[in-house]
């Protein structure tokens, strides 16, 4: 029995430091990144990582997520509760600073904090921000908006777009129509959609509309508020495809976050399957991302959760991934560690156990970023 248990750990160990020479051959001599893609499964645990596995392809099923040679462990807690919301880890993972749950870009006092995308913009920077969630939702908005309560989302469609970030792709049209329009979560006749075409943003609601979009500053709303993920609308990899294509070539290199915000959704209804496509899908992204860092080879790309969601225990199932008997602990967040995986230059800053806060300041320093983190006046 102790043999059984110590050489799958051996195995694995030996598999990840075999990967880990032909993963980091592009970025051999690189200093620093130019460029970090920063990937959030929202809710996303190990259990439900190594299920996505075993769907995938029966008890050898690998995924793109498995190509990142540097891996350790998330802690999440916030300031106000053990178990974290998606807001306060979100505002962690953006700012370096815990904060109380349900705030968005600002600390336990409610002061506004920087965000490593908004520090990424300072220096020149592109930025980005694509979720399937509403772009409005926790984790999109801590990066690019600050306000009190994440309830709060027309003010964060306000920010968002005040931030001028280059890129957002996602749901969550009703925060940007005004409030006689038919569809409107706003409280106000304010017009985001005509302000954002007057600040130069190409406004898509369409996969066709943002493959033909023009490059320069894109607003992308496919869906009132949460996407569906599924046709006619684009898919996650696809956004990211979209995302990388329009962020690269700046000199100064870009920040892009990529949210698989529906494996939270799904494992909230305690719904197996809805939780395993959700996590595939964002898996294909992150496939998206690790084809671009080696081609271009100054690509940093890290994937992590905000927390986990469901509790997931793998019971039984067959060897071929066709039937997986599952256990959920119950239908919310919960206070276990999540999985954290890194590839390109800078990689090996991200191995070992990490607080959430530690996750933008290690971007900071591989950027150069020397004041952060750092409260806003």
């Amino acid at each position: 029995m102790i043999r059984r248990q110590i050489f799958p750990g051996l195995a694995l160990l030996l598999a990840a430091l075999l990967l880990a020479q032909p993963a980091c051959a592009p970025q051999k001599g690189a200093a620093a990144p130019r460029n970090i893609i920063f990937l959030i499964g929202d809710g996303m645990s190990n259990s439900i990582v190594s299920a996505a596995r075993i769907k995938k392809g029966g008890v050898t099923g690998t995924l793109n997520l498995d190509q990142m040679p540097v891996i350790g462990l998330v802690r999440t807690s916030s300031s106000s509760h053990l178990i974290t919301d998606s807001a306060a880890a979100a505002t962690a993972l953006a700012s370096g600073y815990k904060t109380y749950n349900g705030a968005i870009g600002v600390n336990a006092e409610g002061k506004k904090v920087l965000s490593i995308l908004e520090a990424g913009m300072a220096r020149g920077m592109a930025a980005g921000l694509v979720a399937t969630s509403p772009i409005t939702h926790a984790t999109p908005a801590a990066f690019g908006s600050h306000v009190a309560k994440r309830s709060e989302g027309n003010r964060i469609a306000e920010g968002l777009l005040a931030n001028k970030i280059d890129l957002l792709l996602g749901g969550g049209y009703g925060f940007f129509i005004p409030k006689a329009q038919e569809g409107s979560y706003r409280d106000d006749e304010r017009d985001l959609i005509r302000e954002a075409r007057e600040a130069g943003y190409a406004v898509c609601r369409t996969r066709e509309e943002l493959a033909a979009a023009p490059a320069g500053k894109i607003l992308g709303l496919f869906a009132r508020s949460s996407m569906t993920t599924e046709p006619p609308e684009p898919s996650l990899a696809e956004m990211t495809t979209e995302a990388i294509r329009q962020l690269d070539g700046r000199r100064e290199g870009f920040f892009l976050m990529v949210e698989g915000s529906q494996i939270d959704y799904a494992a909230h209804d305690s719904e197996l399957e809805k939780t395993l496509d959700q996590t595939l899908k964002f898996d294909e992204a992150i496939g998206v991302a690790l084809a671009f860092a080696r081609r271009d080879g100054r690509t940093l790309v890290v994937v992590t959760a905000d927390h986990e969601t469901g509790g997931l225990v793998i019971t039984g199932g067959t060897r071929d991934g066709s039937k997986i008997d599952v256990v959920w602990a119950w239908d919310n967040h919960n206070g276990a560690t999540v999985p954290l995986s890194a590839f390109g230059p800078g990689a090996g800053e991200f191995g070992g156990f990490k607080e959430n806060t530690d996750i933008p300041k290690i971007f900071a320093r591989l950027l150069g970023v020397t004041d952060f983190p750092k409260i806003l006046n």
